[in-house]
């Protein structure tokens, strides 16, 4: 567990920094915070480690089924009491009371060849059987037999699993570091939401504070007749309005609470405050870049070449399931009985076999040939899917690219708007308050600074959300030069070293 113990220990000493705020402990959570958090304890991130395993083992199943097996069976004992029919030397019929006690084990070596589609063996058996009611017992067996079995003509399931398990599995690999990619770009989303929340509620806070102030002025200003009642009026609505404000953004701040705690694992009675995310990496991406490294480690590119595979095999099993189908059998061994069980070992007899089996389709109405149709059509249809689907993939990368080089200066602009609009609402309240403009007049720049402050962290989120989809669309840091990679703690020690993913971010 080394490498998400690392993690977590990093990302709990940063949440250890708190803050004091209206006298309760608030964990200041930065942006990397809550990835860190829903990529290492998320139910997401448990459920895609779950996934990846189950791939894991279904690959580890099908690489068993081409290994050698060596496999003991038999039946001990077999005790049988009972009237049978018992055929006599002259063709009679005989009922006879039988009793006996049997008993047999085979012990065999089976291998599979994918290439032909051949299966070979090697065996031994031994079989006992004793007549309970003579008192007598006897031994025969195979010391000895090596046999194959070879379909001539046939669809071959094992050469073309052999070309598409490989796939499924290194789709497997790369849809988890995609998936840990998703639940990152899902956490930021979240992140932002809160933070929204989070800045609506504390814009109301200002806005009663500043309300409040302007009323106590105005009452002085009502006392001394130097103001309007329609102005008092007014002012006194705005302290209305604002307490309004606030008991919405309170209920909006609570709901945004459980939905990232739940969503990035952190118990609910934890105190947070989210810090605002300035610490952007502006880089330039290159478009072919990005596009290699995008068909380099997507799992498209080999999704794609598997369904192509995928059809070619279709098609084969429909044309070879057409024709003569035949399969061959043949083995040599040695076998013997005795009554006794060296006696069994003692000079065998040979023994060979060799049979052809053959299935002639003669009249099927057209069957044949249709379901050859049908597979023919399927591929063409598959080789235009994927010649489609690959065309708006690498489309998606390059648009994506094109968009993220065109935040930089939105930001700015945003940036600068958010300072600008903040500036004005101070000079405006400053003028509000002694007088030299009216109510109306400072809620428009009240007005103006809450939708520059929104549009700001609105741009923050759109250039957050499209770095980490970037990182999704290619798994490949350009802010770090590298490939994404993660280990999966469920096969720590499973996988080798050469191949084992380890955890970066």
């Amino acid at each position: 567990m080394k490498y998400i113990g690392s993690f977590l220990l990093f990302a709990c000493l940063i949440i250890q920094v708190k803050a004091q705020t209206n006298g309760s402990d608030k964990y200041q959570l930065s942006l990397q915070n809550v990835v860190d958090l829903a990529i290492n304890q998320s139910s997401s991130v448990k459920y895609a480690q779950n996934r990846y395993e189950n791939y894991f083992w279904r690959y580890k199943n099908f690489q068993a089924q081409f290994r050698p097996q060596l496999v003991l069976d038999g039946d001990i004992p077999n005790y049988n009491q009972r009237t049978r029919a018992v055929t006599q030397p002259d063709g009679s019929v005989e009922f006879r009371h039988v009793s006996s006690l049997q008993g047999n084990a085979r012990l065999s070596l089976n291998q599979s060849i994918p290439q032909s589609g051949t299966r070979i063996y090697a065996s031994s058996s031994l079989y006992r059987v004793q007549d309970l009611i003579k008192d007598d017992v006897n031994f025969s067996g195979d010391p000895f037999v090596v046999g194959f079995t070879q379909p001539i003509f046939a669809y071959n399931w094992m050469k073309w699993s052999r070309k598409t398990e490989p796939m499924v599995y290194d789709e497997a690999q790369k849809n988890f570091v995609e998936s840990i990619e998703e639940i990152s770009r899902a956490a930021t989303a979240r992140f932002f939401k809160y933070l929204r929340v989070q800045t609506n509620y504390k814009l109301a806070e200002s806005s009663l504070k500043n309300s409040k102030d302007n009323l106590r002025i105005a009452e002085t200003k009502r006392r001394l007749g130097t103001i309007s009642e329609n102005d008092y009026s007014r002012i006194k609505l705005s302290v209305l309005t604002a307490q309004k404000s606030l008991t919405q953004a309170n209920m909006d701040l609570k709901n945004a609470d459980f939905e990232l705690k739940s969503y990035i694992g952190l118990d609910q009675l934890t105190n947070i405050e989210l810090q605002m995310p300035l610490n952007m990496m502006l880089f330039e991406v290159d478009p072919e870049q990005a596009l290699a490294e995008a068909l380099e480690n997507r799992k498209e590119s080999t999704q794609y070449e598997r369904r192509l595979i995928e059809a070619d095999r279709d098609l084969t099993k429909a044309k070879r399931g057409n024709g003569l189908a035949a399969t061959l059998r043949g083995s040599y061994g040695l076998s013997n009985s005795a009554p006794d069980i060296p006696g069994v070992y003692d000079e065998p007899e040979k023994q060979q076999m060799v049979k052809l089996s053959l299935s002639v389709p003669l009249l099927d109405w057209g069957k044949s040939t249709s379901n050859v149709k049908l597979a023919e059509s399927k591929r063409d249809l598959v080789v235009f899917d994927v010649e489609r689907d690959r065309e708006n993939f690498e489309r998606t990368v390059v648009v994506q690219v094109e968009q993220f080089s065109l935040l930089k200066a939105q930001l700015e602009i945003s940036n600068e708007a958010d300072n600008v609009a903040g500036n004005g609402y101070e000079i405006a309240l400053k003028k509000f308050q002694n007088g030299e403009i009216s109510i109306s007049d400072l809620n428009i720049s009240l007005s103006e600074r809450e939708k520059a402050k929104r549009d700001y962290i609105k741009s923050l989120e759109t250039y957050w959300l499209a770095y980490y989809r970037l990182r999704e669309l290619t798994l490949y840091d350009f802010s770090k030069g590298q490939k994404i990679l993660y280990d999966n703690p469920l096969l720590h020690g499973l996988i080798k070293n050469k191949n084992k993913p380890s955890t970066s971010t």
